[in-house]
């Protein structure tokens, strides 16, 4: 499942032209900063049974500008499961007449996966009629048929920015007493419930949606526009029925596919035994297995079996090395097992800064597998894919989100690590010795852990020598410098952290003028980012993720200065976060201390302003300079 493309994403809706090349024409009146324009949309899921389903969907869209050219590209993902049983398309320019239908020929075919998958049977075809002469429209229709019935289609026909929609519509069939689920979310109009002879009906519909621009630190998207989720009550994949009305029944129905897949060799077994017979600790015993584990095996991407849902046996792990994250959970849970710890696997959806599930609506919203273990003071999280990852450590992958926990009594959501600013630390010291140029040497040490080790662990793990120098340049915000020595050290644990150490030369640091020496004491973390303020905030201001930086400064002056300024001490408080600067001089020595905390969390509307301000006043902090007057005998 992991890296699985979800359906939802591509059944979009439209409305079926009677007379195709004369509503081809552009609109009198295009939506201001639009770069598309949906002119009609229309999507039909029609449920046969449990266990099988067609989509049909058609599309009038008009692209305005380059930046409109992806719309013009229609992809439809199937799999052995899923069926393309129609695809077609046709262009013209902006006066009506045909520029281009599709050929057969014109439709590429190809994996979806394959820069991940070792074994996959998940596929796209491609079918691209971008022109070059703007405006110009597509018509886009196809027909889809499926026999997993976990998924049904989303309606979101506002799904990116500088998009209008002149109407769109969705209706979804079930058969005649079948129950549908589904959620709206800033819906115009409720659904309309309709009969025909075989099935009942819900219909929505969206008309003159226009573009809407996501404002900085504001909620995502997909809070903002018209959606409707929709979801089975009773469905079957292969031959294996489930329920999604709650979420314990989900994770019954997982357990059905789990079921039995977790036999190990009893040579495995008794090598883990042996391998964890000094362990002092539960969690310790948990270390040396995830450690195996580690060492052991390689991530690929293997969606096969079951709608790509049924893990690979134990063994075959046991055998192979290698598996996707279904797979390497489920090997990894049978592995503690063998030596007494009881763990559960958690469906989440994972990805940096992803956005958590829909809590209130039991439905299909995952696309990852992680290992829960519960301690007896705290849970172990594990990342079963990753060679490299501390054990218990979430971060921005998995942390802070919901996660469907699966216990024997079927499914429990429960929440991952939140990430706090103390958790996603930098804590820098400098030390500086400047010559009466200006020039110095700096020998620097910081220490990140969180969220803000992340790019560092990259870097150890994937990086040559060459390669990470070459990233330090970039990394490094100072004017003029050479890097003349640098190191790296890794601490795994639940929260981790790494140490990077740098030796070096700096050009100009400190500006001479005259007999005076201008030093700015802030040499490595200045804040520049203020976001644009418009007249009227509309949408509440999101901060998602938490810091704390703290820089310790030491600069030894060469002989013969005095100091002739030192700014005050700074203290910024907003309900944002805390700002906190000063600088101390003693003799030929200048210590300067600066702490920035931002804290996460949702605010008014009317708070931004606040944090525009908050964020002006760090920058002048971050700039202010102490001076020093050399004496003159």
């Amino acid at each position: 499942m992991h890296n699985k493309l979800f359906t939802y994403l591509w059944l979009l809706a439209g409305l079926l032209l009677v007379q195709p090349q004369a509503k081809a024409a552009l609109p009198d009146e295009p939506a201001s900063d639009a770069n598309v324009i949906i002119r009609s949309e229309e999507t039909v899921f029609r449920v046969n049974s449990i266990s099988n389903g067609t989509t049909t969907y058609k599309v009038t869209l008009t692209v305005l500008n380059e930046n409109g050219n992806h719309r013009a590209k229609m992809r439809v993902f199937y799999d052995k499961l899923s069926k393309v049983e129609r695809l077609e398309g046709t262009s013209y320019d902006r006066f009506g007449k045909k520029i281009k239908s599709l050929k057969k020929s014109d439709i590429i075919d190809v994996s979806a996966i394959s820069n991940f998958s070792l074994f996959e049977d998940n596929r796209v075809k491609v079918a691209n009629l971008v022109h070059t002469v703007y405006p110009y429209t597509v018509e886009f229709s196809y027909e889809l048929s499926t026999q997993n019935m976990l998924f049904y289609p989303s309606f979101m026909p506002l799904d990116e920015e500088r998009l209008s929609v002149e109407k769109a519509t969705y209706e979804v069939q079930v058969p005649t007493g079948a129950k549908l689920r589904y959620r709206e979310s800033n819906m115009p109009q409720a659904v309309k419930k309709g009969a025909n002879a075989t099935h009942d009906t819900y219909t929505w519909q969206v008309q003159h949606l226009q573009p809407i621009d996501v404002e900085p630190y504001g909620p995502e998207l997909v809070e903002l526009v018209p959606l409707v989720r929709t979801s089975p009550t009773d469905f079957e994949v292969e031959g294996y029925k489930g329920n999604l009305e709650t979420w314990e029944s989900f994770g019954l129905w997982i357990n059905q596919l789990n079921k039995g897949r977790d036999v190990l060799p009893e040579e495995t077994k008794q090598k883990l035994i042996a391998l964890t017979a000094n362990a002092k600790t539960q969690e310790e015993k948990v270390r040396i297995v995830y450690d195996y584990l580690q060492g052991k095996t390689r991530y690929v991407s293997i969606q096969l079996g079951i709608g790509g849902w049924q893990p690979f046996e134990a063994s075959f792990v046991d055998s192979k090395g290698y598996g996707d994250c279904k797979a390497l959970t489920n090997y990894t849970q049978a592995m503690l097992k063998s030596v007494g710890i009881n763990a559960h696997h958690a469906l989440i959806r994972a990805g940096d800064d992803a956005l958590d599930i829909n809590t209130d609506f039991p439905s299909s919203q995952f696309n990852h597998v992680v290992l829960c273990v519960p301690m007896a003071k705290d849970t172990l999280w594990l990342e079963c894919t990753s060679q490299t990852e501390a054990a218990g450590y979430s971060g921005s992958f998995t942390g802070g989100r919901h996660a469907l926990l699966v216990t024997p009594e079927g499914g429990k959501l429960v929440k991952t690590k939140e990430y706090m600013a103390a958790d996603n630390s930098q804590i820098r010291r400098i030390t500086v010795k400047l010559d009466e140029k200006g020039s110095g040497r700096a020998s620097v040490t910081t220490r990140y852990t969180g969220i803000q080790q992340e790019s560092r662990d990259n870097v150890i793990h994937n990086y040559q020598p060459e390669e990470q120098r070459k990233w330090l340049y970039k990394q490094v915000s100072m004017p003029a410098f050479e890097i003349s020595n640098f190191a790296f050290t890794q601490q795994k644990d639940r929260l981790p952290a790494v140490t990077e150490q740098l030796e070096l030369n700096l050009r100009q640091c400190a500006t001479v003028s005259g007999k005076r020496l201008f030093v700015t004491p802030n040499l490595m973390n200045k804040w520049t980012y203020v976001p644009n303020q418009k007249e009227k905030r509309l949408t509440d201001v999101v901060r998602g993720m938490a810091f704390l930086d703290v820089d310790t400064v030491e600069f030894e002056l060469p002989p013969g200065y005095a100091v002739e300024f030192v700014p005050k001490d700074i203290v910024h408080t907003s309900p944002f976060g805390e700002y906190r600067a000063s600088v101390k001089v003693e003799g030929q020595r200048v210590v300067y201390l600066r702490s920035f905390k931002l804290d996460k969390g949702r605010h008014s509307p009317e708070s931004f302003t606040t944090l525009v301000s908050f964020f002006n006043n760090v920058i002048k902090a971050d700039t202010q300079q102490v001076v020093f007057v050399k004496n003159i005998p």
